[in-house]
């Protein structure tokens, strides 16, 4: 929860650097969030490379357990394709982008301002940190109520980093193997699924 906090304190103090100009012209002049993007890209590279438990993890689960970020990628859109239907803001491939964060907001937002502009890459943000938050607080809810893959399902991306430790407190740390395994599989998913509906 502390981590999603600092995230969202930083957007609200970028909001409001760039409301009240504090920021000389030069700087608002060039667009750096592409310079960012190709920066957190290879960060994730480095994470996702680096992280053998996760590459050794792929190969020795059961096939059945690429079912559990399948079931998330297909739940997420069904959802968002709901809220596309019942509001007149958001197209439906703007809503699908959005989801295609799965709690992803770093990568995500940055993606989707790139490619639709600012106002979708903050809806993004902020959809996905509270993806994020609503697992970091709900996933007791979660595990009692729908069972041990509900906070997983939940978690999306962050299912393998952020929201790790209150899922594996939770429901098991025997579900701590799929629970980053879904994550891996998703995060990696992220700029691809916006790239191919954007």
């Amino acid at each position: 929860m502390k981590g999603s906090l600092i995230i969202l304190a930083f957007f609200v103090a970028g909001l409001l650097t760039g409301v009240f100009n504090l920021l000389p012209d030069h700087l608002l002049q060039n667009d750096y969030s592409l310079y960012a993007l190709y920066f957190l890209m290879f960060l994730v590279g480095i994470g996702i490379g680096s992280n053998k438990k996760s590459l050794s993890l792929i190969k020795s689960i059961n096939f059945k357990i690429i079912l559990v970020p399948l079931s998330v990628i297909i739940g997420t859109y069904i959802g968002v394709s709901v809220f596309a239907i019942l509001q007149d803001n958001l197209s439906l491939a703007d809503s699908l982008a959005i989801g295609s964060g799965f709690g992803y907001y770093s990568l995500s937002s940055v993606l989707i301002s790139e490619v639709s502009g600012d106002i979708l890459g903050v809806i993004a943000l902020l959809s996905n940190i509270t993806r994020e938050i609503i697992t970091l607080l709900l996933t007791p809810i979660f595990a009692r109520y729908f069972g041990k893959l509900a906070p997983i399902s939940s978690g999306g991306a962050t299912a393998m980093d952020t929201t790790l430790p209150v899922i594996t407190k939770y429901i098991g740390s025997d579900y701590a193997i799929i629970s980053v395994f879904s994550g891996v599989v998703l995060t990696i998913l992220v700029p691809f699924l916006i790239a191919i509906i954007l």
